[in-house]
């Protein structure tokens, strides 16, 4: 294809992936109310925890709960329409690839995908108990006033953060195919390993919520063991592979 015949075919995916967003995002605005139920159900807790109306969701600005409801529709509708844009990502780079490529693309993607998820839900599993640790430092005749857009930031960005922790052993797995890294040297770097997983759940979760931070580093340092077996795997078939042409 040309220049001119691969922009042509970028816009015509690029158009289809808006749609879809733009679709989902009309599907999301009409769910709102539950996501907000679910991520405000700590304030809640606090709230009954201390018997008082000091502690709540603040709006602001006149158009902020609008905006709120806005950006949780943006976020579920790269969610719901991930199944379209992803299509169109791969069906625009795919002819490009080899077979072994498209081959690998489909196995790494694969896996990130449901990683990512799994990384999400445990980052919702954990906010609760970080907020409610927070709000346990509040002084005494201190109030709890959310603003809406600062809460939502922080709910948003520890989801993605987890989600994004959760995929980077694909990535250790991806090097190693690469022939960057090979499955010895990960498995020999477990102590490094388990530091970084150490400080990154400690930054993660408050240092006083000892249960989110052992269940978060505990997955990830499974999910690097499993990186490091796999890549191991890999060696092993690379090795005999290689054997097999020097005795051929």
């Amino acid at each position: 294809m040309s220049l001119s015949a691969h922009l042509v075919e970028l816009r015509k995916r690029l158009m289809i992936a808006a749609a879809a967003l733009v679709v989902a995002m009309v599907v999301a605005f009409f769910i709102t109310d539950p996501v907000i139920s679910v991520i405000t159900e700590p304030i809640r807790v606090i709230a009954a925890t201390r018997g008082d109306d000091f502690s709540a969701l603040n709006f602001g600005t006149v158009t902020s709960a609008f905006d709120m409801r806005m950006r949780i529709a943006f976020t579920i509708g790269i969610f719901l329409s991930a199944p379209v844009w992803i299509w169109q990502v791969w069906a625009f780079i795919m002819p490009a690839m080899t077979r072994k490529e498209v081959r690998y693309t489909v196995g790494f993607v694969g896996s990130a995908i449901p990683l990512f998820f799994a990384g999400c839900y445990v980052g919702i599993l954990i906010m609760p108990h970080v907020i409610e640790l927070m709000w346990s430092f509040t002084p005494e005749g201190g109030a709890n006033f959310y603003n809406a857009q600062d809460y939502y930031d922080f709910v948003f960005k520890l989801m993605i953060v987890i989600g994004v922790a959760f995929v980077l052993p694909v990535f250790l797995v991806a090097l190693n195919v690469a022939g960057i890294v090979s499955g010895k040297a990960i498995l020999k770097s477990w102590r490094i390993a388990v530091l970084v997983v150490v400080l990154f759940a400690a930054i993660a979760t408050p240092a006083a919520d000892i249960i989110s931070m052992l269940m978060l580093g505990g997955i990830l340092i499974v999910l690097y063991i499993a990186a490091a077996g796999v890549s191991l795997l890999f060696d092993r078939n690379r090795r005999k592979r290689e054997a097999g042409v020097l005795d051929a």
